[in-house]
This record gives structure tokens, C-alpha cells and sequence, in this order.
């Protein structure tokens, strides 16, 4: 299928890339390097190894190039050279990739299967407010939960509790909207305007800063 998002945000570019290929098609679109094909062939599951390059061929997709994703020791991604900040998330079908060459940027998406409710107690505090309409409560947590895996990330994953140290503030869930979010941990206070969507049975939160 390819990209079914391309836009920029806020100074940002948003790529969402809807798998429907093969692993022999995916790979056929990328020149990986002997780093690239080690870590590839370290993965047993053909679903992950299709996952992993969906990812590469998304990001030349977005920027026009062959470009090579890399990790600093906190597992955070960039380019090579860093020449953009990237933040990457894939659920089921879809792979997303926010990136930015000037902010920093965290996205999540998740496809909304799960009885969410059933592990919420994990995740929301007691500052938090979840709707009470049954109707949009699985939708509601999960927007909770890819909106704090977006701050998450945008702050390097580091001396962070989903529960202690975000807290999502009050909003009336809709189709698409902005949320505030907040970060409260050794390094301060910190707030982030969240973008969140619902995508054909996908919630998807992302940030930039």
C-alpha cells in the first residue's frame, strides 16, 4: 500500500505508511548495509523482520533518500549524522515515523483490539479524568496511553513512571484534537501541546517541542 500520510506539523513531517507488502517486496526498496543486515537477520519473527523494514523504506520515503536510522544508549532513534530527530511507532498494519530536524519529537500509535480498561489502573493517576461515557472510554485511555508513550519518548525515556510522572490534562475526547500533557520528575515541570487522532480503529498521538 505505501504512505497514506505525508503532512507536515507544526515544523514537523508526519509519515504514516500502511503495510501490505511482503517481506521479498520491502526489502527489494532498501540497500541495507552489513550493520543493517545483522540486525535484520538477529530477528526471528517474520512479522517484526517486515515491521523493521517498513520503517527504513517509510523514512527514504520521507526524506527522498537513502537515509540510516541509528540508537544512542537510550534506545532513542536519529539519522545518521543527525541530521533529523526521529521519533518511530508501528501497531498491526501501520508504521509511523515523526521526525523534525530543529525539535525534538515523540508519536505513538496503537490499534485500539485490547480491553484497555482492564490495565488502565497502571497508567492513570488519580490527577486524571476519564470519561464516563462507555462509548468512548476504550478510545479515551487510549488516547491516554499514546499521548504519555509520545512525552515519553520526547523526553528520552528517561527517570519517567507512566503513572507518577505523566498526567494527561482534562479534555472531551473527540475524532482529532489537541491535548495538554505534562511531565512533573527530578528535571522539573515540563507541558506539551499533544496532536491525537482516531484512524480507522488506531489511536495516534504525537508531539514536538
Amino acid at each position: 500500500m505505501g504512505v497514506i500520510v505525508k503532512k507536515e506539523v507544526r515544523g514537523c513531517m508526519l509519515g504514516i505508511w500502511e503495510i501490505k507488502e511482503d517481506f521479498d517486496s520491502l526489502f527489494s526498496r532498501l540497500k541495507l548495509d552489513a550493520d543493517e543486515l545483522e540486525t535484520l537477520g538477529s530477528f526471528k519473527n517474520e512479522s517484526r523482520k517486515i515491521e523493521w523494514l517498513s520503517v527504513r523504506v517509510l523514512i527514504n520515503e520521507m526524506t527522498g533518500k537513502d537515509s540510516r536510522i541509528i540508537y544512542n544508549q537510550y534506545r532513542k532513534p536519529f539519522l545518521k549524522e543527525n541530521s533529523f530527530q526521529i521519533s518511530i511507532s508501528h501497531s498491526k498494519d501501520l508504521t509511523s515515523i515523526l521526525m523534525s530536524k530543529s525539535k525534538k519529537v515523540g508519536i505513538d500509535l496503537e490499534y485500539m483490539s485490547h480491553k484497555i480498561s482492564n490495565v488502565s489502573s497502571k497508567f492513570i493517576n488519580n490527577l486524571e479524568l476519564i470519561t464516563t461515557n462507555p462509548d468512548l472510554l476504550r478510545y479515551h485511555l487510549y488516547i491516554h496511553w499514546c499521548a504519555k508513550e509520545a512525552m515519553y519518548k520526547i523526553c528520552d525515556k528517561q527517570d519517567i513512571n507512566f503513572k507518577e510522572n505523566l498526567s494527561i490534562l482534562p479534555f472531551d475526547p473527540k475524532h482529532d484534537g489537541w491535548l495538554k500533557g505534562r511531565v512533573l520528575n527530578i528535571h522539573g515541570v515540563e507541558d506539551f501541546n499533544i496532536r491525537y487522532e482516531n484512524m480507522d480503529g488506531y489511536a495516534i498521538a504525537y508531539t514536538c517541542k
